[in-house]
């Protein structure tokens, strides 16, 4: 062995190097930016949080969508609706003839509240009877009605102030004139559960779904099990069937276990149809594995799988109306929830758990689902072909 030179010391491995730091971190800088994937979601994640938590989500919805019913025409039931709208939280959209066409308005989400002023109502406010209107509230996300509910009071004293001046200044406070019966539908008495659990079937389904399908076919890319797959002469439409069905599987497991827990731990009603039910829920779980087709086309690692499954979580939570109302949302807010498909199924359990909905009143919302499908299929395998490419 050669000693060593007399003018020269070896460097130290023990002690700190600049140099070694240095290239150290230039080289996880350039990893950074080549793994542009990871960069975009770090940058997006906290900008997507900002633009959603500073501007989207409102506690306090207003303009929640109304229909009335007049059956009396006179200045002070006038002046009532006009109150209502001045108070920010009713948007009176138009009338409803009727009962029945009340509740399926109500039932299809088509509105939040319907108001009906009874006949002979001015009448009988005139002769000191008190009489009522009545305000049908749909209860089923109590978060999304107190506000409006909670302001009543102050709209009925308005009213009274406004318009029981000269001849029937007799009908003022301190015992108002006439008062506003609110009628809560199904949650009359506005149990948190029965709103968040079943959209937290949704959820789960959404979180699953998307992220297993989306690790396990990166997995295969990975193992390199992919490559034999794309040498044999399966079409693309064929592997992604072939991919997804298996968890269906899971997704129906995944939804009896919750179903029975939510049905006999917290005794969430189920009093709507279950074929509408099931349509729902198999038309989901499959928009949800084709998503996660996607990203696996897109991700090239599982961790990057992960990572995209989690940026979609974000909205599908947020913009879904599962946590914050989805009324009280901005316009454009609400055109994004739109294109989610945990809002719509959320609708669809809601619907069918809580206020017995059937087929005919989801029809929507399987649309929406149906659409939603058909785009991130179309996308996935226009995906894969380009990897067969």
């Amino acid at each position: 062995m050669a000693p060593e030179p007399a003018t020269g010391r070896r460097p130290s491995r023990n002690g700190f190097s600049p140099a070694r730091f240095g290239a150290v971190l230039v080289k996880e800088f350039v990893q950074m930016r080549r793994d542009r994937l990871t960069l975009a979601m770090m940058i997006a994640v906290p900008i997507m949080q900002l633009l959603l938590f500073g501007f989207a989500i409102n506690s306090d919805p207003r303009h929640l969508p109304t229909l009335v019913e007049i059956n009396d025409q006179g200045p002070v039931s006038r002046a009532f609706l006009a109150a209502l709208e001045t108070s920010g939280y009713f948007d009176v959209q138009g009338r409803v003839a009727g009962a029945s066409a009340a509740e399926r308005a109500l039932r299809r989400g088509e509105a939040t509240f319907v108001v009906v002023v009874p006949d002979g109502f001015e009448r009988a406010l005139v002769r000191g009877e008190r009489p009522a209107i009545l305000l049908a509230a749909d209860a089923g996300d109590p978060a999304a009605t107190g506000g409006a509910t909670a302001a009543l009071s102050g709209i009925v004293a308005r009213v009274l102030e406004t318009s029981l001046t000269g001849p029937l200044s007799h009908l003022r406070p301190p015992e108002a004139a006439f008062s506003v019966v609110v009628q809560r539908h199904y949650n009359p008495a506005g149990v948190t559960s029965f709103n968040i659990v079943p959209g937290l079937l949704a959820v789960i389904l959404s979180m699953t779904m998307v992220m297993i399908t989306a690790i396990a076919i990166v997995r295969e890319a990975e193992r390199g099990t992919m490559e034999t797959l794309i040498a044999t002469p399966v079409r693309p439409a064929e592997v992604m069937l072939g991919k997804i069905l298996p968890y269906v599987l899971v997704g129906y497991v995944q939804t009896a276990v919750f179903l029975t827990l939510a049905l006999l731990g917290f005794q969430v009603p189920f009093a709507g149809s279950a074929v509408a039910f099931l349509l729902g829920l198999n038309l989901f779980i499959v928009v949800n594995l084709s998503l996660g087709f996607l990203f696996s086309t897109v991700a090239r690692s599982q961790m990057q799988a992960m990572q995209m499954s989690f940026f979609y979580m974000l909205p599908s939570i947020l913009l879904s109306g599962f946590m914050f109302p989805f009324a009280g949302m901005p316009g454009w807010a609400q055109v994004l929830g739109s294109a989610v498909p945990t809002t719509h199924f959320i609708r669809i359990l809601r619907g069918v758990m809580l206020k017995g909905a059937g087929l005919g009143d989801i029809l929507d919302e399987l649309g929406a689902l149906a659409a939603i499908l058909a785009v991130v299929a179309g996308l996935a395998m226009a995906r894969y072909r380009q990897t067969l490419d």
